[in-house]
């Protein structure tokens, strides 16, 4: 098809998404890194129509899924999880780990989260100036908390902090790929085998003990779940934590709030800024299993499609002057986590930590500002999860 834009596409703002996603019709075709051409959904109600419509799979091996690579398509050939599981299978797999992200579980973590932050800080404060914020403090937050809940070890950190750097870049080859998931499933299922013998109060040994040990599912299975819960535990709200750091230090008077402000400002903050931000910059992405008549057009059985969060997040339908951040308004509509049966497990667990992220850093830090310049900082368009490589910080 001549004309049809790539995607994705370039932003001309870090804190935007691209200006010709607000340009394109509510549904569109666009091109893809293997010329296929699957349709993009832009607009807030229809992303929500999408992400809930039975039709439409989120099936990684279904033809037609719109992989966001050829990386990404091997891997997830290699290793599926139950995101991109559908119906019985989906629902089953999900179950097992429902009753673990409990609301009231995860609020029941704030004070062991906070006790992680706090020290963070104190090691930021008597440490050199500038730091990079990025590892001092915005990637071992959610580090140290997903590790103490799935039972992973803290000091095997770099090995899988490494290995999902490759899992996540849009710029690794399938080999590169494939073998960066083999070496995390092999460290897990290692792991799931010990914790059979000795396990643990935590979510692995759980998973060993019910379903690897009971034959239920093999180790390498308990791995994948693990694998899925540990990358994206991890790697997600690092990126939140310092990409929505980067853009309330572009916004001051919006910093100013945050820094002051009550709980209930600080939790309609988190809300903005997943909004504002949106890391998932690449799109939720499904295939559809019947023809399905959406914003004037017929999406056929089979064809792709690609539901732009950034975008819906955008959506002037949906939120007033939604270019503008404004961290006293209510945004907890936004489909940062997606929507539907497949809306983000661990939801509860990433608002507890960013809450008591920003809430504790910029008030024991008041000084806190940029050490370069905005424009010098190096933001993740190479990634699938949007952020920033490094966030060098000064006060």
């Amino acid at each position: 098809m001549d004309g049809v834009p790539a995607f994705p596409m370039t932003r001309r703002c870090p804190f935007d998404p691209p200006a010709e996603l607000g340009e394109l019709p509510p549904v569109s075709r666009v091109r893809l890194w293997n010329g296929s051409t699957p349709w993009l959904v832009t607009r807030y109600g229809d992303v929500r129509a999408v992400l809930r419509d039975s039709r439409v799979s989120a099936d990684s091996d279904h033809p037609g899924y719109p992989h966001q690579s050829a990386a990404s398509a091997a891997r997830r050939h290699r290793a599926k999880s139950f995101i991109t599981m559908d119906g019985a299978e989906h629902a089953a797999q999900r179950k097992l780990l429902t009753g673990d992200f409990l609301v009231k579980k995860m609020e029941a973590l704030r004070p062991a989260i906070q006790r992680i932050v706090d020290d963070l800080v104190d090691g930021l404060l008597a440490g050199p100036k500038p730091a990079d914020l990025v590892p001092a403090f915005a990637l071992p937050v959610p580090s140290l908390v997903i590790c103490e809940l799935l039972g992973v070890p803290y000091e095997d950190r770099v090995l899988f902090q490494d290995i999902t750097k490759v899992m996540v870049s849009r710029t690794a080859t399938p080999a590169e790929a494939v073998q960066a998931t083999e070496e995390l499933l092999a460290y897990l299922g290692g792991l799931v085998e010990r914790k059979v013998a000795a396990p643990g109060d935590d979510v692995l040994s759980k998973l060993a003990v019910t379903q690897y040990a009971t034959g239920e599912m093999t180790a390498e299975e308990v791995a994948s779940m693990g694998q899925l819960l540990l990358v994206a535990g991890h790697e997600t709200t690092a990126n939140m934590i310092a990409l929505g750091t980067a853009a309330l230090l572009a916004h001051p008077d919006q910093l100013e709030l945050v820094r002051t402000g009550d709980a209930d400002l600080l939790r309609r903050a988190v809300e903005e800024l997943l909004r504002y931000l949106n890391i998932t910059h690449t799109g939720r992405r499904r295939v559809a299993t019947a023809d399905i008549e959406l914003g004037g057009e017929v999406i056929r059985a089979g064809d792709g499609i690609i539901a732009a969060g950034d975008a819906a997040n955008r959506d002037a339908a949906a939120f007033e002057d939604p270019g503008r951040l404004d961290v006293t308004r209510e945004a907890r509509h936004h489909v940062a986590f997606g929507y539907g049966v497949h809306q983000c497990l661990g939801q509860t667990l990433a608002r507890v930590e960013l809450q008591v992220a920003y809430g504790t850093l910029y008030r024991r830090i008041p000084g806190l500002r940029l050490a370069v310049p905005l424009e010098e900082l190096a933001f993740k368009d190479d990634m699938l999860v949007y952020g920033v490589h490094s966030l060098p910080v000064t006060w």
